[in-house]
């Protein structure tokens, strides 16, 4: 496995990335993070740790959203969440640690959790065209009914050599 080699593998695992509380609402379409990797500079090591832990982990829950890192450019880490208004939110984010970074982010620019729940559930509801069975209330009750599909044995008899029963209990070199 060769994701598992680097530092820290554990990132790039799926049971990680999914565990981020952090789902931003859909108006935000930009995340900036400013911040310096100098390591004297105590005062920018929320923000690296919120870079090197967490920032995977929102980009993870977060495919529609453009994520940027600034690094060395700023005396004090800050982040930036632009929203589709063209109106921005700043975080001052000096001297705070990765959690507190990330409570704040849920917070404030975060789904709630009911919002989170209510969205489960309507995915869960919506109508899969792979599903079929009158009984369990989809629309097809046999998969014969897509186009392109083999028709139902009862109206159209299958090859023999299309049954396995037939075919592996060796028919095949029966001559007809």
């Amino acid at each position: 496995m060769s994701f598992m080699k680097g530092i820290s593998p554990i990132r790039r695992t799926t049971n990680y990335l999914n565990a981020s509380p952090l789902v931003l609402k859909r108006r935000v379409k930009i995340l900036t993070v400013n911040f310096n990797e100098n390591e004297e500079e105590e005062h920018h090591k929320g923000a690296r740790d919120f870079v090197f832990w967490n920032l995977p982990q929102v980009q993870y829950k977060n495919p529609n959203v453009q994520i940027v890192t600034f690094r060395n450019l700023t005396p004090s880490p800050f982040i930036t969440c632009f929203l589709e208004d063209n109106s921005k939110i700043l975080f001052d984010v000096d001297s705070q640690s990765n959690k507190e970074i990330m409570d704040r982010l849920v917070k404030t620019v975060g789904k709630s959790k009911e919002l989170l729940e209510e969205e489960a559930l309507a995915s869960e509801a919506k109508s899969n065209p792979a599903n079929f069975c009158r009984r369990l209330g989809f629309d097809r009750h046999c998969i014969c009914e897509m186009p392109g599909q083999v028709p139902c044995p009862i109206m159209v008899p299958v090859p023999k050599h299309w049954r396995g029963k037939w075919w592996n209990q060796g028919h095949r070199y029966e001559e007809e």
